[in-house]
């Protein structure tokens, strides 16, 4: 219905949101009917006689409350949903500023998560019961399963099955750390590894990075002038850069960390996105006997399920580990565990994995489409961009103006260590948003890209 010209009621709300509010009653009356297309952005505004920032962020509002939706290069189009569905009131977004992969919508595939959790519930009595702390060995055996993805058979007593990859890193840390010393970690970093530094009183030490990773003059550097106690590294996918340290680049850091007998924290919580053969080799296989390799499953299945797998760089190491898992959070939780099991068994991990991997392809394809060219950095298989800011946006100001539209962006603040933070903000395209809301919300970050601060903070 391209010739639609909503009324806006004046009932105080601001005027995007008298907008969403307008396709809800349009829809609940039958003005609107299901595949009916919406007027572009443009074309609406001019007819109301409004900003086009206002038009951009009524529709981000109306797709957030599943009243519509983007098809690129097609148009906006008005959801497929009953009118008692439609919602008059606006619904919380999700929060995009947290960095998920995409939730699956097949219905096959959440049968198949449901069939797996009930055929685990039958077992339920026993699940409640204290466990070992390393895991038994049907969880360990599902484990190295899964892990062999990787190309990697660690023997099991150097395996421990812990509750998050937050909870590995602060047990290692325990373990190998005294307040005071040094760890090492990229210059921009995962913010969890500064909380972590901070609480164990710590000094982080960032170093010196190119496009393929940390300078390995800087590591070498840093291990003579600090004697560090570890080198924590996010390889694959990094968190918020999105770039993979190549093989190469990968060998040269292993060689100096054997030279200084430096041990890596290897965060590996997107090494199994790219599909088999098509990451370079983890730490963990390059320099086994100094690596404590970490493979949280946050971001290939979900965060929810607060499950880790640590491969300890020999099983004397393990032992201090277990210990201090079992002092602090006792044991996995079992349930989540042998949920975790069941759907490695019987193949649904490996369907949830394939669903991330094809969805963020696809949300990045938006992203190129849609974001001006040259103004952030990811990968096909990043479900984050480090978005770039041009002059004369900073990021507090971009950050705030996202903000009013309710889509989380995170300042580069959060991620710098020892270097003055870029005007840049990492912008997520995973979570529970459907593509359609992450595509509204590419629309309106590329356009308050091309406006200057000063006229977009108008229409806040």
């Amino acid at each position: 219905m391209e010739n639609w010209v909503p009324m806006l009621a004046d009932d105080g709300n601001p005027r995007y949101m008298a907008l969403a509010n307008a396709i809800a009653e349009d829809i609940q009356t039958g003005r609107l009917s299901v595949g009916d297309r919406l007027p572009p952005q443009r074309e609406l505004a001019d007819r109301l006689s409004i900003h086009f920032t206002t038009v951009a962020r009524g529709y981000v509002e109306a797709n957030a409350r599943g009243l519509i939706e983007s098809k690129v290069g097609r148009g906006t189009f008005v959801s497929k949903q009953t009118r008692s569905e439609a919602h008059v009131f606006p619904d919380r977004p999700a929060d995009a500023s947290m960095n998920l992969p995409p939730e699956p919508h097949d219905a096959e595939l959440a049968r198949k998560m449901r069939t797996g959790a009930q055929y685990v519930a039958e077992d339920i009595v026993s699940l409640l019961r204290y466990q070992g702390a390393a895991g038994n060995d049907a969880d360990k055996q599902a484990a190295l399963t899964w892990l062999n993805r990787r190309s990697m058979s660690p023997k099991q007593d150097r395996l421990l099955i812990v509750p998050g990859a937050q909870a590995a890193l602060d047990g290692i840390l325990r373990v190998t750390t005294k307040p005071g010393e040094t760890i090492l970690c990229e210059n921009i970093t995962y913010p969890g590894i500064r909380s972590l530094a901070a609480q164990h009183r710590l000094k982080l030490v960032g170093l010196a990075m190119d496009q393929h990773g940390i300078e390995p003059q800087a590591f070498q550097d840093a291990c003579e002038m600090h004697k560090p106690k570890a080198l924590y590294l996010n390889p694959t996918l990094q968190n918020p850069t999105t770039l993979t340290i190549p093989i190469e680049r990968r060998h040269e850091l292993a060689a100096i960390a054997r030279q200084y007998n430096v041990p890596i924290l290897e965060d590996d919580a997107y090494g199994l996105i790219p599909a088999r053969g098509q990451q370079p080799a983890p730490f963990a296989s390059i320099v086994p006997e100094l690596t404590w390799h970490i493979a949280g499953l946050s971001k290939c299945i979900g965060a929810g399920l607060r499950v880790a797998y640590v491969i300890a760089p020999d099983a004397r190491s393990a032992w201090p580990l277990l210990s201090a898992m079992r002092a602090s959070v006792v044991m996995a939780s079992p349930l989540t565990v042998a949920i975790v099991t069941k759907w490695i068994e019987d193949g649904t991990a490996t369907s949830i994995l394939r669903a991330v991997r094809t969805e963020t392809i696809e949300r990045n394809k938006l992203a190129r489409h849609i974001l001006p060219e040259g103004t952030f950095r990811s990968d096909p298989l990043c479900f984050s961009i480090w978005l770039e800011l041009p002059q004369p946006w900073n990021r507090t100001a971009f950050v705030e103006h996202m903000r009013a539209q309710n889509i989380g962006v995170v300042a580069s603040d959060a991620f710098v260590v020892d270097r003055a933070a870029p005007e840049a903000v990492r912008m997520c395209l995973g979570g529970p948003a459907t593509r359609g809301q992450i595509e509204a919300a590419l629309g309106f970050a590329a356009h308050a890209l091309t406006e200057s601060p000063a006229l977009t903070s108008a229409f806040l």
